[in-house]
């Protein structure tokens, strides 16, 4: 084998390892991504799967309920669809009915279950996601909402 076809085939190599690196950590990363979701996009899941998400929308008025200890039962609402929302641990500063948060947890189908909750820490600033979900003819005063039992009983959803 010639010098020259020796460097061609080094060449080729590293750029095989390159991509195949590449691949795999491309790979890894997208197993690991979790999306924004909206409480309407969780009740359009099918399927009693527990799966971990991250979950954002406003804390829905008059949902707040302080359980034992550091338990806390509240709602989070889009314009659409409420969802209900176990917490326990300490909330942050700025958690308060009506304020944007955004929690990551597990959602089994007709609860979710925080871990994490984090509060709109500016009034300024909103996932734009989020702010299209909640964006109704006017603005955010989203009047109704229906809850994830009265969307699963009105579909036929049994579990």
């Amino acid at each position: 084998m010639k010098k020259r076809q020796k460097r061609i085939l080094a060449v080729i190599a590293i750029v095989a390892g390159v991509a195949v690196s590449a691949m795999l950590a491309s790979q890894a990363f997208r197993s690991n991504l979790m999306y924004f979701q909206t409480p309407t996009d969780l009740v359009a899941i099918e399927g009693s799967e527990i799966r971990q998400v991250r979950l954002g929308g406003l804390v829905e008025a008059g949902s707040v309920k302080r359980l034992d200890g550091l338990k806390v039962a509240f709602s989070i609402a889009d314009c659409e669809h409420n969802v209900p929302v176990k917490y326990e641990g300490i909330l942050p500063d700025l958690f308060r009915e009506g304020q944007g948060v955004v929690t990551t947890g597990l959602w089994n189908g007709t609860e979710f279950e925080a871990k994490q909750v984090l509060a709109k820490h500016d009034e300024n600033y909103m996932p734009p996601e989020l702010a299209e979900a909640l964006t109704g003819e006017n603005g955010h005063s989203c009047a109704e909402f229906k809850t994830v039992g009265e969307e699963k009983a009105q579909s036929g959803y049994t579990s």
